[in-house]
This record gives C-alpha cells, structure tokens and sequence, in this order.
C-alpha cells in the first residue's frame, strides 16, 4: 500500500488513551490545545509527509549529500522542508508564546515527528537541530542574542547545530582542545568538530553552530567548558551578513541516512572566527546536556519510526507474497493445494510480531517520556515537577537505546521475511537497516547511554528515580486486579521487579566496596534487562487500555485492533521478557572476563 508507513490509529490510541494526553492538555500552559485540534495536526502532518517526504525517501538514499568546493550540496527537498518547517510550526512548536512558539506538549510533538521521521528519516534532523539549538539560546542566552537569532531560526530561515565532538576526544568531552579567546564583548574561537549532522549545506542563508570551547586558564576537565553561539555568518554593524570565518572541509558519507549531511567543520583558520558566550563561563556542559537529553529522546524517537516503516513494508510484503503451503494434519504438504501467503506460516508470523513489539513499545516509550517532561514544567505541584523530572531523568538513556538496538534487530527481522528480496535495492528494507543502525551511535552510544543508567541515574539522590519508576510500574500491576485475564501477567511483572532488586543489591556491592570499573563492567547487559522490564511494564498498560476500550464497547476502532494489543503484550511477555532470567544470571555471576589484567587474551 502506497505510503502506509505508520499506523495512524495506532499512534492516536496511544496517545490519546494509554498515555491519556488530557492530563497533559488540563495543565494552564497547554490549556489553549484541545484533541480536536491535536487530530487536525497529526492529519496535517500525516498528509503533508505523504506529499512532501515519503516520496524522496528513496532517491535521498541514491543521490547523498556531498562534499564540493567548499560547501555541502543536498537534495532539494532539504530547503523546501526548511521552509515548510518555519511555515507550519515544525520548528516552533515547542517554544513558548514569548519565544514565538506554539507552545506544544513535548508529547504531541514528538508525535507529529514520529509521522515525519517514519516518512524519510533523512529529513527531521535538520529541523531538529534547529530546534535544540534555538532552546538553548532561549534559555541561557542574553536577550541580546536570543532576539538575534531564534525569530529566524523558528521561521527556518537558518539552521542550527550542536557541535561537540572533536577528532582526538571523540566521546571524552574533557578532552576537547576547541580553545576561545577573550576579545572585548566576543571570542574568538579556534579548532575543529567532527560528525557535525546538518552542519552545513547549500542554500542556507546561514547555520548557528552551538560550540563547546575552552577558555584559556579554566579547569580541566568537564568543569572547564564553556559553551559560544558561532554562526556560520555573522552580522557586520550595517546588519549585513559576513563570513565568520568557519569552514566545512570535508563531508562523512554513511551507511545510511545519506541524504542528512555529516560534517567536518574548522572553526577560525583565519583567526577571525567570533563567538559569543552562553550564559556563564565553564557551564557550558551543563547547559548542552539539555539539548543532549532532547536530541538522546529524538534519536529514540527517530529509530522508533523507522522500525515502524520496516514493519509497514515487512507486513505488507508478507500479506502479498505466496509462498510455500501450509501443513496438513498429518504434518505434510499437499502439493496439489495453492501456495499460501507467508504471513500464514507460524514463523514468519514470529518475526512480524516482534517487529510489532518493538515498535509499537518503543513508540509508548518515547510518550511516556515525553509526557514526563512535559509534566515536569506545566504540573502546578512543585512536588510532582520534581518527581517527574527524575522519571524523565531515568528514562532517557532507555528510550536513546531500546528503539536504536531492539528497532535495529526488528527491521533485520523485517528484511529475513523477504527472504532473498530483503537484501536487493529494489526493496526498501536493506534501506532501513542502514538508515537505523546509526541511531546506536548518534548522541551517545550504547555503551555511554548504559553507564549513565547504571551508574548515574539509578543511583541518582540515593535512588529516588528508581524508587519512583518502580511505583509507576507496581500501580499499573494494581490496577490488572479489576482485569481477571490481565492478571497473571501482572503476577509476571511483579516477579521480575523481584529479580531487578536481586540483580541491583548483587551489582552495588561493587560500587560500595569502591570497584566502580567491576560495578559498571556489564552496564550493557544491565541496559537490555532493565529496558526489557520496562517495556513489559508499558505493554501491559497498553493491554489494560485496549481491554478497557473492549469493556466499554469503544468505538473509536474495531474490536479486532484492541484484540491484537493484548495479543501483543501476549507475544512480548512469552518471547521477550523470559529473557531477563538469562540477562540476570550474566549480571550477577562471579566471574569477569572483560577487565583488562596482565593476562593477554586477544591472541
């Protein structure tokens, strides 16, 4: 079918009934938006993305972005989306009214995104840069400089980046030499980023990079960054724009997502390279870390979608290809029968399902933590911002990694269903996992994102987080007493909350006796156990939801739809959370083979 790359209705029910957005809509800074104008959006953006971005999907793919004399070229569509991005609130959604924004739910605007993400994955990131930067200028900026640039970046007339990685540090952000120099108001900024996504293209009238720098004599480490506004062009005193001396000396040409850009940029070859200053000196990781956080959810946010076009593609092919013919009872196959379509055969039924599970729970995930945020700044109860900013907080590298890794995995199963066909350009599939497999590195890898849960956020104000995640979890398994065929699942879930805190006592036995390398050790594995708990958790939300709308004869879609939830939640408590008893005994075992000793073992 032609541009069936989400489900719509799918989406809607999650967001309209599972993660219930008037909650969200009754708090006074979103009281303005109503679900009928929310419908109108997501049908807008539905509509536009059929038109707009589907359509070059695959020539993005063929025809890249590219390296020519200076500049980055890219396909058309990238200005033309720009433009439409300033026009019809893409890019200001989020902002608030004085900003010039629209003043969106975090929620419903990772869900008009969703939509344009699973359209063409090599588009939302310019916009979405553009947007992380323009909130930071907005919230640590001067007046000055927010009047300067965010009006025309929300209009996407400019772009903006963030600009982090260096060749010598990579990840090891206090290890970055980029040096600013005091210079009267201004800096001067000279060095190098790396892996710069949108950081320059044809056409733009001008990019604000986002530059973390640092200034000569502060602290070493993390403490001594400090973070500049760097725009590729910078205004004269006429208010004319001039070159800022920042230079795009190579492109990085990918796996996949081709068409969004990947730079190399020089910040200052001429010593004429200004920048202005962020809020205080030395703060500067403080204050990227919420871009960071955004941009970890959106990366989330991003897999999430492209899983759910693999999916759309798989289903589809498997609802058309005959192949092969059912077994009898007595266990053969009658040749004299016609072939059967794949989607009748148990295993392939297997993987459609799992690419189900996946896609459908990492989409729940980034609500859930989209709703978190947007709790943590609109509730009137100080008490609740608080307690829902740390739900946010502990959420966030789960939702970067569970869509990154297990989408990875659901779209290769998706191309296994084609058989043969999956791994030939003429199918989209191959495309896809590509396209995905960069979204385990973007913002973090799995392995940083996997720590910071371990070792940051589960600890975090002696455990508060996980404390407070554990009672959202035990208040959905309360709830499935009212639910007689929901309830041994619950009793499941429970069990495994049972299994975390063996699993947690085992683990922070190292970090107490100071053996914080053994303690962090197997955070990867940890990161898959948790996240597969959680998602269980969010899946048998989704199936109380469903079995609510089947009690109350919902109408707002067919029986058969809420059936398949529970029979969802079904599959992913049979196949997927068994795993977590394997996952346990790997994380606590006695024995260690990946700390480095004298022993040589890479022989």
């Amino acid at each position: 079918m032609a541009n069936q790359y989400i489900d719509l209705n799918t989406l809607k029910f999650l967001l309209y009934q599972v993660h219930n957005l008037q909650e969200v809509l009754d708090q006074d800074r979103y009281v303005d938006h109503d679900k009928a104008s929310i419908d109108l959006l997501l049908n807008s953006v539905k509509d536009f993305s059929d038109k707009e971005l589907y359509p070059f999907f695959r020539e993005m793919d063929e025809n890249p972005a590219y390296f020519k004399e200076g500049e980055i070229v890219v396909h058309p569509q990238v200005l033309k989306y720009m433009k439409a991005g300033g026009e019809m609130g893409f890019i200001s959604g989020a902002f608030s009214y004085e900003d010039g924004g629209m003043q969106l739910p975090a929620i419903v605007n990772n869900a008009l995104a969703f939509i344009q993400d699973a359209a063409n994955n090599h588009l939302p990131g310019y916009i979405g840069l553009t947007i992380g930067a323009a909130e930071l200028i907005t919230h640590f900026a001067s007046k000055k400089l927010q009047e300067r640039y965010v009006p025309k970046m929300l209009a996407g007339i400019w772009g903006g980046t963030m600009c982090l990685t260096e060749p010598q540090a990579g990840s090891s952000l206090s290890d970055i030499t980029t040096a600013a120099t005091p210079d009267g108001e201004t800096y001067k900024i000279h060095g190098q980023k790396i892996f710069i996504s949108g950081g320059d293209y044809q056409g733009v009238e001008n990019i604000v990079h986002l530059v973390l720098a640092r200034v000569k004599g502060a602290p070493a480490g993390t403490k001594g960054i400090s973070l500049f506004v760097v725009p590729k062009k910078r205004q004269n005193a006429e208010g004319n724009l001039v070159a800022n001396d920042v230079e795009t000396v190579a492109d990085f040409q990918k796996m996949g997502q081709r068409g969004y850009c990947t730079t190399h940029l020089f910040f200052g070859d001429q010593q004429d390279c200004k920048g202005w200053l962020v809020g205080k000196e030395n703060q500067g990781l403080k204050y990227m870390f919420l871009m960071m956080n955004g941009a970890r959810i959106a990366v989330g946010r991003g897999a999430a979608a492209i899983a759910s076009a693999a999916y759309q593609a798989s289903l589809n092919y498997a609802n058309e290809r005959a192949q092969g013919r059912k077994l009898s009872s007595t266990g053969k196959k009658d040749a004299n029968q016609e072939q059967t379509l794949i989607i009748n055969h148990p295993d392939v039924r297997r993987m459609l399902l799992f690419q189900k599970v996946v896609t459908e729970g990492s989409l729940s995930l980034v609500f859930k933590a989209a709703k978190y945020h947007d709790l943590s700044i609109a509730h009137a109860n100080k008490e609740q911002r608080e307690k829902y900013n740390l739900l946010l907080e502990i959420l966030t590298p789960i939702v970067k990694t569970y869509p990154s890794e297990m989408g990875r995995i659901a779209v290769d199963n998706g191309l296994q269903v084609l058989g043969g066909y999956g791994f030939c350009t003429d199918y989209v599939l191959q495309q896809y996992l590509r396209d995905i497999r960069i979204s385990a590195l973007y913002e973090g890898t799995t392995g940083i994102q996997s720590q910071d849960l371990l070792g940051r956020k589960i600890t975090m104000n002696n455990g508060k987080a996980l404390q407070l995640l554990s009672e959202e979890i035990r208040s959905t398994i309360q709830a499935m007493d009212a639910y007689p065929n929901l309830a041994p699942y619950a009793i499941k879930l429970t069990e495994k909350l049972a299994l975390t805190q063996q699993v947690l006592q085992s683990l922070m036995g190292f970090a107490m006796k100071g053996d914080y390398e053994r303690f962090l050790s197997d955070a990867t594995p940890f990161m898959e156990f948790f996240s597969t708990i959680v998602l269980s958790w969010l899946w048998l939300d989704i199936a109380k939801e469903a079995q609510t709308a089947l009690n109350e004869e919902n109408t707002a879609n067919s029986k058969a739809f809420y059936e398949s939830k529970i029979h969802a939640m079904q599959f992913y408590f049979k196949y997927e959370l068994p795993k977590t008893k394997g996952l346990a005994e790997v994380l606590m075992h006695d024995e260690v083979f990946t700390i480095k000793t004298n022993k040589e073992v890479f022989m």
